[in-house]
């Protein structure tokens, strides 16, 4: 993971950064967007790995089945739910409509 690895988390984090406020994108979709298709794992790794303190939406970013990927009893899957909540984002027996929240 040498330099170009790094560019892509840049390409990744750049991209995560243009979700507005109250939509989501699934890792696919943020991968496509990065120029990364077929990279969605990445994505995910590049999420659960932000540097401590990030200001980045990571919270925009979620599965492409409209749910949480974290497990529902965790902390931080409800600390997800409460941003995007907090957004205007709505969650029916723990799902949110990715065509009406989705960014793209």
């Amino acid at each position: 993971m040498g330099e170009s690895a790094l560019n892509n988390k840049e390409k990744i984090w750049q991209t995560v950064h243009q979700i507005p406020r109250g939509k989501v994108a699934s890792y696919g979709q943020i991968a496509k967007l990065a120029d990364l298709p077929g990279y969605a794992r990445y994505v995910g790794y590049v999420m659960k790995n932000l540097p401590k303190g990030t200001k980045l939406p990571w919270y925009r970013v979620v599965n492409s089945q409209g749910k949480l990927s974290f497990p529902r009893d965790s902390r931080q899957y409800q600390t997800q739910k409460s941003k995007l909540e907090a957004e205007g984002v709505i969650f029916v027996n723990g799902r949110f409509s990715m065509k009406k929240f989705g960014w793209i």
